[in-house]
């Protein structure tokens, strides 16, 4: 199976027809149908490393301040406990918990709605563990990988740029210059297999305007570590909103 990272952006792109939407899917129509996916989800941020272990995980409306519609969107894809423990024993001898009670938040449903709009695929969670540093997440990454040659899509949501606090939603607003510095240097390290540098973000000075806080930033390590030399990397779409967002998306395979 391939990989992927999708840069999710606002929850209304699950309801919106939008230029990122429309690319998720176009990107879904060239996916072989996968046995489960494993989405690592900026939205579920812990201190340990746990992974949704339930039969039917809830629909998280994990937002506030959206139009009704967006609260009634329900995503009631089956879960795969198999695989949840599957996770675990790659992952060993980290601790995963089997987690019974968070569910799929808006950073997994909200780009699944467009790839698997059936909802007809089984999904696995994986949370960002925010006490291990970049480097040990590409290791996670790497561990993982195995899981594409056992039908399993593994899915990144985050953005590779979110700085919410220097984001202005006036019309028209241009992307600050340290954005397309440090996209433009993501893609480049991408492109090369650089985990090194993906990882040391906070060294660079628009890597720290970048990644303020590391959530959405982490998820992007994962589909990126399980790239093969030579295996492809496609860029499934690409731009800038609020000035301090980039809504970029790839696929590895």
């Amino acid at each position: 199976m391939p990989a992927a990272f999708i840069g999710h952006g606002s929850p209304m792109n699950a309801i919106e027809q939008t230029t990122y939407s429309a690319a998720w899917r176009a990107f879904a129509a060239t996916l072989p149908r996968p046995r489960a996916v494993l989405c690592v989800s900026a939205h579920w941020f812990t201190n340990q490393p746990a992974v949704t272990a339930m039969e039917r995980p809830r629909t998280i409306h994990d937002f506030g301040g959206f139009p009704p519609e967006l609260y009634a969107v329900e995503y009631p894809a089956p879960g795969d406990p198999a695989l949840a423990r599957r996770v675990a024993e790659l992952l060993a001898p980290m601790d995963v918990v089997q987690d019974r009670h968070w569910g799929l938040d808006h950073g997994a449903w909200s780009v699944l709605v467009h790839l698997f709009p059936d909802a007809d695929v089984p999904v696995v969670q994986l949370s960002v563990d925010g006490t291990e540093p970049p480097l040990e997440h590409w290791e996670f990454g790497k561990r993982l990988a195995a899981l594409r040659d056992e039908g399993v899509f593994i899915l990144g949501s985050g953005n590779d740029v979110h700085n919410l606090r220097l984001s202005s939603f006036a019309p028209g607003v241009e992307p600050y210059p340290w954005n397309r510095s440090f996209h433009e240097h993501v893609r480049a390290a991408l492109e090369r297999g650089d985990g090194a540098a993906l990882c040391d973000y906070a060294a660079r000075e628009d890597g720290r305007l970048a990644v303020p806080t590391p959530e959405h930033y982490l998820p992007l390590l994962y589909p990126a570590a399980t790239r093969t030399p030579g295996e492809p990397l496609r860029t499934i779409c690409e731009g800038y909103e609020a000035g301090a967002l980039s809504m970029y998306a790839f696929s590895v395979g």
